[in-house]
Formats: C-alpha cells, structure tokens, sequence
C-alpha cells in the first residue's frame, strides 16, 4: 500500500504558495523522484536514507560524475582534519551498524541517546542507525545528570554512546535507566569500566552490512523539545519527514549543488544540524563542512569563513551578531555565496551590516523540530527586510485565529501548516508518550505552531513572536522579540528577555531582564534604565517601551540555548 500523495494535490491547487522548486531539482539523486514532486506518481512505500541517497552517491563518485569536494570535511582548529568521500562514509558508517547490532544487540526500532558535539562519530553514528533502523536520539553534551536521567527514562533508550567528559556523570544515574544495557564511549585514551570502547571497536568491525528496509513511516529520529514551555516533550520523525522530504523541495532553502562546501555551525542535539549538515546537503552531494567549535569565538569563525573554500554558511542569528561586533576588515571570504539564518528571527540591522560589510545577503529559514523548515527565503526569491519567506514546499502555510479561520493578509494570528485531509510529508509523527499533547497541536484542519506572524498580500511571513509570550498591554499586543531587538542594538545590552509583569491599572506591562555588557556593569542603573527606555521608543513604537527593567547576572536557558521566558514570567506573577 504506498503513501496518499493529496496533499501534493492540495498544494498544486494554491497557485500562490506554488513555488519554482521543481525546475531546480538538478541533483541525479533527486532527479528520480520529480515525478513524486510534481504530484505525477505516489510516494515510495520504501525508502532509506543511507542506501537510496548515500550510498548511491558512492557509485556516483566512482563513475565519476561528482566534484572532488568530500562528502564530510571536518577540523577542530587544532590541525586535526577528517575527509571522507562517500564511499569513505559508507565503509565506516557499515562497521558502525555492525557495532550498533552486533555488539550492542540493538535491533531496528531500538533507540540509542547520542551525546556527540560537533565531531565525525556523530555523522557515522547517525548514519548507522539509519541503515539499521534503529532510532537515534540526539542530545547536547551540556546536559546535566538530571536531564540524561530524565531522557533514558522517558525514552527506554536502551543503548547511550557519548565522551569521556560525561562518562562519570552517566554512571552516576545510569543504576535507575533500567532500559539502558549498553554505554558507548567514544576514547582514544582508554578504557572505562562497563562501557565499550567505540574507537577499538571501530578499528575491529567488519565493513559489510545489509541495510535494514525501512518503510517511509518507519521512525528514525526522536527530537526532545526544549523545554521552554514545560517538561521536554518527544518529537517523532520518520524516513520520510526528514530523509525523504529534501529530494522533492531541495531548492527551497539550501540552493547548493555537488560542488559546494555548506558549514552548518549548529548544535548536533538541534533539528537545524539534522536538515542543515545532513540529509538536506548530502541529497544535493554537496560537502558538509564541520569545525568543532568547542568555544564559540568571532575569531575562529572569521579565520574559518575566510581559509577555507566555503560557500554557504548555516548559523544562528549569535553567529551573526558576534561576527559583526569584530573588526574584519583584514578578513576576505573569498569563496561565501550563500548565508542562511535560522533558529530564531533576525534583526533588520544584523541584516543591514552584513551586507554593508560583506556584500552578501542573509537569508531567513523558519522552522520547528516538530516540522523541520517551514518557511524560508531562497536564492531566487526577493529579500523582504523583516520577513521570514515563505511556506516551504509541500507545506500550505496559513495565518490563523482561535477557531482556526483563515486570516487575510495582514491581520495578525497564528502560524499554521494545513494537516487536512492529508496530513503533509515533513511533519512530526507524535509526541511519544503524550497523546493529550499531540492533539493539543491540532485546530481545526491544522497544526499550529504556537507561533504568531503576519502574511503578506505576496506570500511572505513575518514573525511577532510566541503564542504564549505574547504581552497584552492596554489592548496592545506586543511581541517580546519586537522589544528584546530593539535592546540588543543598544551597547549596553548583552543578553535580554522581554516578559509581561502585573500591573494593577494596565492590567499588564513590559518588563525586561537584562544582562550588561562588561562595559556597563559598574553603570549608574536608574540612569541606565531611563536611557535604556528612551532607547526602545526611539527604536519601536512607544507603547512598546519596557514599563520595568530589572539587570540580572544571567538568563534561565534550556539546554539548546534558548532564552526560557516563562521561568522568568512565572516569577512575575507568583507562580513559583
């Protein structure tokens, strides 16, 4: 029985979300499928990423048809280096497999928790569990005892592979993840009692293995959440949301072809890292560039952009604006074509100084972990400064209200992808484990983000901010990202979080948390408050302007990096 293709039905009948991806679907890999993008054939009952993309490009590389980039191109900084082919990664990413299934017993549909930062072991180990079928679970290595404890135990994970840095902090808490059999530790340096070691494994494992068949809706990865409104929560995805969704829309953010080097500076724990510098540049052939970025330094960004031959740069909005508080004049990127931003929404004047500096445009991708890209702005689409693009294919991105209407151009709701009748390739499966939750992302025929924004009369969104961080202030909405960017332009401004706070007459107000930059700390702080609020006034509209500013040491964060508000909100209103 192969997959319903309706919902490339419903797409192709709105002639101003259809956009021009199909003409650009110029990779051999892809190419097979533009029958399946243009809505001509139905999707494949089938399909593994590790043998139907990675593998292939191995026999397009031995007949000699691809560039003579590597597939996976990495450095720490320190002269270490790795190149892999594909053919490279397909040899070493089969004796993974063989690790994985062999001497860890895992079997297709098993989860392992990865807690890998930026080094090869998590390409190959990603990769293995693909071709095994097992599920991978993608962790930061900055969690805590507690936060590892909380993810085995949720998970019934039963296999767990990271470094020596978290090693004693697994023991500690791995007595009550009863699921967890085995602990993988990825060492050159030696042992560790009851665990394996993965490199002396690596050196030992055949390099022949058979590749799991794998169904479209078979699961593959499982995302937890940030925990920014709650407890992390488990986002399912299956070969076919994130592995197969890029050979039908690969032109619809990326842009790169076989000859490119794409850098991807995210975290490996986020989904950005998953579509960024993995399945959506390997279905182009292009190479994934990697530095290790232990430490995140202008520096070595500016020396990495500017010594090697990089042509798209993947990166936070941080990346950005750390760059440009540096002086790189001496700095030439000879090579930079391409720059994306994702993650969270970028400021107009980031924008405006990066390309005064550099001559080169940076373009906006929106997405979630629940549904990788959503919106974006592509090479051969018109930069609209303050929006986010538009709906990435085969998504019907709408602006909707409570009841789930559709919203005219220009009126401020929801953002919202259309679910009915056919639920869209790209999209999350469940939250495992939490029903109640996953229909809670249901509305009508929709899922909603949480997100709200605005559509333009051309298509384009542009992001106010979240659902649940929306302040309401004398009948004025305001969006705390409109006023944590207007602060962030002010030198004294680190870091800032825009919050509502109680007030007996507005029945709301803005209130911000702010962390001074090193050259303000010793500052007058009722002046500073005073020209802090001027500042808000002159930058946005007035009523806008933080009511209350309270300067604070640090921001309470997840374990991504992201600002949570409602700890902060909590606070506000007594709820802690």
């Amino acid at each position: 029985m192969k997959t319903s293709l309706a919902f490339y039905t419903i797409w192709k009948k709105i002639p101003r979300l259809v956009p021009r991806y199909s003409r650009y679907l110029s990779s051999p890999i892809s190419a097979q499928y533009e029958a399946v993008s243009q809505g001509q054939e139905q999707l494949p009952e089938y399909f593994n990423f590790a043998s139907d993309v990675l593998d292939k490009w191995t026999q397009i590389e031995k007949d000699g048809k691809k560039s003579c980039h590597p597939a996976l191109w990495w450095i720490n900084g320190r002269g270490g280096e790795v190149r892999w082919s594909f053919e490279e990664m397909g040899f070493h990413s089969r004796k993974v497999a063989n690790i994985l299934t062999d001497r860890c017993g895992l079997r297709k549909g098993d989860r392992i928790l990865v807690i890998l930062s930026r080094i090869p072991e998590w390409w190959l180990v990603m990769m293995a569990c693909i071709r095994t079928g097992i599920v991978a679970i993608p962790a930061t290595s900055q969690l805590t005892a507690k936060d590892i404890e909380y993810r085995l135990q949720a998970s019934g994970a039963k296999c767990l592979i990271t470094t020596e840095a978290l090693g004693s902090t697994v023991d500690s808490i791995a007595p009550r993840c009863t699921s967890l059999k085995t602990k993988l530790l990825v060492s050159s340096e030696g042992k560790r009692e009851g665990w394996l070691n993965f490199d002396e494994l690596l050196r030992e494992a055949p390099a022949d293995h058979t590749c799991v068949k794998t169904k479209m809706n078979d699961p593959m990865l499982v995302y937890f959440t940030s925990g920014t409104t709650g407890v992390p929560k488990m986002v399912e995805h299956t070969q076919g949301s994130l592995g197969f969704r890029p050979l039908i829309s690969q032109r619809s953010w990326l842009s790169t072809t076989s000859s490119d080097l794409v850098w991807g500076t995210a975290d490996t724990s986020w989904v950005v890292a998953a579509i960024g510098s993995f399945f959506d540049p390997w279905v182009l052939g292009s190479c994934v560039f990697i530095h290790n970025l232990p430490m995140l330094e202008k520096t070595t960004i500016l020396r990495t952009l500017s010594q090697f031959p990089i042509n798209a740069f993947v990166s936070l909005p941080t990346f950005f604006r750390m760059i440009l508080r540096e002086d790189f004049t001496s700095y030439k990127f000879k090579n930079l074509q391409y720059c994306i931003s994702g993650g969270e929404p970028l400021e107009l004047d980031v924008m405006e100084q990066w390309k005064n500096k550099t001559g080169l445009d940076i373009y906006e991708l929106y997405g979630q972990t629940e549904a990788g890209s959503i919106c974006s702005v592509s090479k051969e689409m018109k930069i609209k400064p303050g929006t986010m693009g538009k709906a990435v294919f085969p998504y019907d991105v709408q602006i909707v209200d409570e009841e789930a209407n559709i919203l005219p151009p220009g009126k401020e709701g929801e953002i919202a992808i259309r679910i009915k009748p056919q639920r869209p390739l790209g999209l999350f499966t469940q939250y495992i484990n939490a029903p109640e939750k996953t229909a809670a992302t249901v509305r009508g025929d929709f899922f909603v983000t949480g997100d709200r924004g605005v559509m333009d009369e051309d298509g384009y969104f542009r992001f106010i901010g979240r659902a649940d961080d929306i302040i309401k202030s004398s009948g004025y909405r305001i969006g705390p990202f409109e006023v944590e960017s207007a602060l962030l332009n002010h030198p004294a401004v680190a870091e800032v979080a825009a919050v509502n706070s109680p007030d007996p007459i507005r029945g709301e107000v803005v209130k911000v948390f702010v962390v001074l930059s090193m050259d303000y700390t010793t500052h007058n702080k009722e002046k500073l408050t005073v020209e802090l609020q001027e500042h808000v006034k002159k930058m946005t509209a007035p009523y806008k302007y933080p009511r209350k500013v309270e300067f604070v040491q640090q921001l309470p964060k997840s374990q991504t990096g992201k600002i949570q508000r409602n700890k902060l909100r909590d606070r506000e209103w007594g709820r802690v």
